[in-house]
């Protein structure tokens, strides 16, 4: 007779209350294909359940459904209930939510209609706008476990503990103060320190383009719902990649900002008091407008008086305009704008689908006459080094902590480094000094490019992969370093969607290996198991420049998505 340890049931009967809160006529009745004979569940899969009128309101992004909710010409309550149905048929289709809240929702939804139509203007910027959040953020009435089935019934794992479902993230107060509608978490991995999203209540988040592969993480249900288009957008945290990764994977733009613009306080995590690197929150979604919109929105309510590290940085307009202005100047004179392509890292060859992706970046930005050059950087071996080093310094101990809570096993791909040593407050410091003496490396890099862009400035902006695969066959996430290595140099960074992988153009062929790493890397890609998979790249500048990349991400995902 087989048995099972005691945290099972416990993660089985969470799983259940979860699409028990799915109201029945919102449940598939049919039973869904299997991946290998459906891969593809977005566009006219997911469309077939639900009514013209669902369609057209989920189907626009999110700035577009904020200039009709903030004007009255669409209710919040049903643009409220179309989300709210979208959102149930996705996580039939590939598990991707932890939390649904659909009826607090629709009340507050509600409310926001009353408000209108007592004052004839919207509460905010995001009046009637529903935003999907990762299970990080503390919600009022709604769970957090993050993943964890120690959390199942307690706050951050502590049981009795009086903040239990009456403490709210501050940026929940935010989103709520600006008229946004809150109606969902989404999943993640367990520890969050994983490039797929897999835990034992929900198991595996897979990627509604192909579901043969990953969502991605940490931030995957994210990633997962909005490209379902059961989500307008969203707010992930991301400590290696966790909002790049899901974005490209799943064919959406998201930002990386650097920390302290947008607020984390009262936000659950893992590793928490580890600041030699800062997890950041940024927004994930369809456009380039829409992240600006959650961006600017969220600035609006002066964070940093709320937020002990929260930088006192508005939303700077000037900066905004001033990009615009050389993107627009050069249509005339292409010379304006200067980039930087960064084909590998040196540790893991970008797989076929991803090299074309960057190479019809580069080609395009070329063909307009902008420069570009490339990127040969201080060496992002030693950048990976020190963030294995960072991610580390407790030797696994708080992860472990919290899987110990309930004695639950963790997946395959989430590693605890459980056998390591901790790290002393001598040897931390040390890594500090070598962080920033990189930092400094970087920075005097970056700077030496002045001298090749013909510009009179340094590149504007670098292109180069967010990881070296389009998604990922499960278990095969091999390495972050296109990612993190950006989160120790606390760079800004936006994911720009390209391409699709295709079978018969994105061929594997032999070569030879910068690695070891990167010759498990290649043998990884199958090119029929990737075919469709969503294939991006990501644009960085340097710290606190966001307004900028948001401006520069928006020009070229336009030039690709034509």
């Amino acid at each position: 007779m087989m048995t099972f340890p005691p945290w099972k049931a416990l993660a089985d009967a969470k799983c259940q209350s979860t699409l028990n809160t799915i109201p029945s006529k919102w449940r598939i009745q049919e039973p869904i294909p299997p991946a290998a004979e459906l891969r593809d569940v977005t566009g006219s899969y997911i469309q077939q359940f639900l009514t013209p009128r669902e369609i057209e309101i989920t189907e626009l992004d999110a700035f577009d459904i904020a200039e009709k909710t903030t004007t009255g010409e669409w209710a919040a309550v049903e643009v409220t209930e179309a989300f709210c149905h979208r959102a149930a048929i996705a996580h039939q289709l590939v598990n991707c939510l932890h939390e649904v809240f659909f009826d607090a929702a629709i009340e507050d939804a509600r409310k926001l209609d009353a408000y209108f139509a007592q004052h004839r203007q919207p509460l905010g910027p995001l009046h009637g706008l529903p935003i999907s959040l990762k299970d990080q953020f503390h919600v009022k009435g709604v769970e957090t476990t993050m993943g964890y089935v120690g959390w199942i019934g307690a706050f951050q794992g502590l049981k009795n503990d009086a903040r239990q479902g009456v403490f709210e993230s501050e940026l929940v107060r935010e989103l709520r103060a600006l008229g946004a509608v809150l109606y969902c978490k989404t999943s993640v991995p367990a520890t969050l320190m994983s490039g797929e999203t897999v835990n034992n209540i929900i198991t595996y988040t897979t990627n509604p383009k192909n579901r043969l592969l990953s969502c991605g993480g940490s931030s995957g249900g994210e990633g997962a719902l909005i490209a379902l288009k059961g989500s307008p957008g969203g707010f992930g945290t991301d400590i290696g990649g966790s909002v790049r990764i899901p974005a490209v994977f799943n064919g959406l733009f998201g930002i990386r900002p650097s920390s302290g613009r947008i607020p984390y306080e009262g936000a659950a995590n893992s590793m928490d008091g580890q600041n030699t690197i800062l997890s950041v929150i940024g927004p994930l979604a369809s456009s380039a407008g829409s992240l600006q919109l959650l961006f600017k929105a969220v600035l609006s309510q002066q964070p940093w008086l709320y937020d002990p590290l929260a930088l006192e940085l508005p939303w700077r307009s000037d900066i905004e305009q001033e990009t615009r202005a050389l993107v627009e100047q050069s249509a005339k004179d292409p010379s304006k704008l200067a980039f930087a392509i960064m084909k590998d890292d040196g540790v893991a060859i970008p797989h076929p689908p991803i090299a074309r992706a960057l190479e019809i970046v580069e080609q395009t930005l070329k063909r307009l006459g902008h420069r570009v050059i490339e990127w040969t950087p201080p060496s992002h071996t030693t950048a990976y080094e020190l963030i294995s080093t960072i991610y580390n310094l407790d030797g696994g101990a708080d992860l472990q902590y919290h899987l110990d809570l309930s004695g639950e096993d963790p997946a395959e791909q989430v590693i605890v480094s459980q056998k390591l040593p901790q790290k002393t407050a001598i040897e931390i410091a040390k890594v500090n000094v070598d962080k920033r003496e990189y930092q400094k490396l970087y920075m005097d890099y970056w700077n030496s490019t002045a001298e090749l862009t013909g510009t009179g400035r340094p590149v504007d902006g670098v292109l180069c992969p967010a990881a070296p695969h389009a998604a990922v066959i499960p278990t095969q996430y091999l390495h972050v370093g296109y990612t993190s290595f950006l989160n120790l140099l606390d760079y800004t960074s936006v994911v720009i969607p390209v391409t699709h992988a295709a079978k018969d153009v994105d061929v594997g062929r032999p070569r030879e290996f910068v690695t070891e790493l990167d010759e498990r890397s290649f043998k990884g890609y199958d090119a029929d198991v990737y075919d469709g998979a969503p294939a991006g790249v990501q644009l960085f500048g340097r710290r606190l420049q966001e307004e900028k990349m948001l401006v520069l991400g928006e020009y070229i995902g336009g030039l690709t998505q034509k």
